[in-house]
């Protein structure tokens, strides 16, 4: 296991440098890996991607790009979590802040006690969403799989007069002898690169 795995990586973006190093200080004293911090929500999004980090933690109001313009970048990118921090709590902020992809939203001044679980929230929601995309990719793969199998099976059994039994055990087994996934077999039967 990395380091990364046992010690969340997070990046602080908030343009007043004494909340930013109490940012810092709490987040280090809990364990936290502050692997960048800075003033500027356009630089955030350079060190998000540098970095690459579990959490970043943003202003609302930044020069350079402020906090929810900054969010919806690291967030249409699934780059990290993201906890937004600021000294409002108006409605509309809090619904453009989800809105914009943060997983977790924090008024300021804000108390140890309040900072860690919106942290472990927005963490544990960032994992769970990436592994549904995850999963999602995966289903989406294995249909199209499904979808070029059937076509290849289709093929052999016009064109070679096959069965569906004999068609399916043709495929896996130029799968096992190439040593290539079933549907890369599929896809050379459709392309007219592999018959019987």
């Amino acid at each position: 296991m990395t380091q990364a795995s046992t010690s969340p990586r997070v990046v602080i973006a908030e343009d007043e440098a004494i909340i930013r190093l109490d940012l810092k200080e709490l987040l280090e004293e809990e364990g936290y890996d502050v692997v960048g911090e800075t003033g500027r929500g356009d630089e955030a999004i350079d060190l998000v991607r540098d970095l690459v980090p579990d959490l970043v933690i943003l202003d609302v109001k930044m020069p350079g790009l402020d906090g929810l313009s900054a969010a919806r970048q690291i967030t249409s990118e699934r780059l990290a979590a993201v906890l937004i921090l600021t000294a409002f709590s108006q409605r509309d902020l809090v619904e453009q802040a989800r809105d914009a992809g943060a997983l977790a939203y924090l008024v300021k001044p804000f108390q140890k006690s309040d900072l860690m679980p919106a942290i472990e929230v927005a963490l544990a929601r960032h994992t769970e969403l990436t592994s549904l995309e995850r999963h999602v990719e995966d289903l989406e793969e294995r249909l199209e799989s499904r979808k070029l199998i059937d076509r290849a099976k289709g093929r052999l059994m016009d064109e070679q007069g096959y069965d569906e039994h004999a068609a399916w055990r043709f495929i896996q087994t130029q799968a096992m002898s190439n040593r290539v996934k079933i549907g890369e077999i599929a896809r050379r039967i459709i392309d007219g690169e592999l018959s019987p």
